[in-house]
């Protein structure tokens, strides 16, 4: 066909490179071409216009990640606000009562349910994020589309959880926002910035994970007890201010630190805002998504073959 001819590109993981007419009649130097198969770039520079084609098959997984958390369970969705509800009571009674950890002035209450409810979301993004390639295996296999739709639905559907949790949280403040013990600052309207952070942050250690777990299931074992781990190397229970100068240099590395502590401070009103420490976690968090972006594109061509 002469170069007259028009053509429109499209990407597939087979690496093939073809053509297909549109119309199956008489092929004329006038046909257009309908579609070109041609070998995927090695940079993963992720395609919105992909995705946005996949649409409407994110938005199905994103109704199985909802409905499968709670299918053939008898409280159903009352789970969400169980658990953190739960969990605040434990911290308050071994933390709080026993352990005598400050608060800050804070109430117990809205200081442990606070740290909860932020990092709920992120542990949800990055442990289901990491097993992506173990736990859809059999998806991969048989169809192609987008692989980032998964993790994506991910970080989508638990945003239906952190929105229960968080007005569960919103209602314990009005409480006691109404009886003059707390209140709210200026820093409030950072929280769609650092729902941004932790989604981000979640989204690009879970992909990083998930990359390494198709060759090496040790992590699978690591990640149960190291997301453990890093909440405590994180002020979820403690404020910034309870940390000892020695260890308080090492804790500023930790990009989920400001998070907590601006979240804190934006209700409760203790804390700090570090425009510097956020600066930081913004940078990290960008750097990260494109590392772990990178890995991903490269792992899912041949991962099929390893899981």
């Amino acid at each position: 066909m002469s170069g007259a001819a028009q053509e429109r590109t499209s990407e597939t993981p087979e690496g093939l490179t073809s053509s297909v007419p549109a119309s199956t009649g008489d092929l004329t130097d006038d046909a257009p071409w309908d579609l070109v198969i041609d070998a995927r770039p090695s940079f993963p520079a992720v395609e919105i216009r992909e995705i946005w084609r996949y649409r409407d098959l994110l938005l199905l997984f994103v109704h199985r990640d909802i409905v499968s958390f709670y299918k053939q369970t008898i409280l159903g969705p009352l789970w969400f606000l169980i658990q953190p509800i739960f969990t605040m009571l434990i911290y308050v009674l071994v933390f709080g009562q026993i352990a005598g950890l400050s608060t800050e002035g804070a109430p117990q209450v809205l200081f442990y349910l606070c740290g909860i409810t932020f990092w709920n979301y992120f542990s949800e993004c990055f442990n289901k994020t990491a097993t992506v390639f173990r736990d859809n295996a059999n998806l991969f296999g048989k169809v192609y589309f987008p692989r980032i739709l998964v993790p994506l639905s991910i970080v989508i559907s638990n945003l239906l959880r952190f929105v229960i949790q968080f007005g569960l949280f919103l209602c314990f403040w009005a409480w006691y926002a109404a009886d003059g013990q707390v209140h709210a600052t200026w820093a409030v309207l950072s929280i769609p910035v650092l729902l941004l952070l932790m989604a981000s942050l979640g989204l690009g250690l879970g992909m990083l994970f998930s990359a390494m777990t198709t060759k090496y299931r040790d992590l699978v074992f690591l990640l149960q007890f190291g997301v453990q781990l890093l909440m405590y190397a994180t002020p979820v229970i403690y404020p910034m201010s309870q940390i000892p100068s020695r260890f308080a240099k090492m804790l500023a590395w930790n990009p989920l630190a400001p998070i907590f502590e601006i979240a804190r401070h934006a209700f409760l009103g203790v804390g700090q805002f570090d425009a510097w420490m956020l600066g930081y976690s913004v940078l990290f968090s960008v750097v990260l998504l494109v590392v772990s972006a990178f890995i991903f594109h490269r792992v899912e061509r041949t991962f099929m073959d390893t899981v």
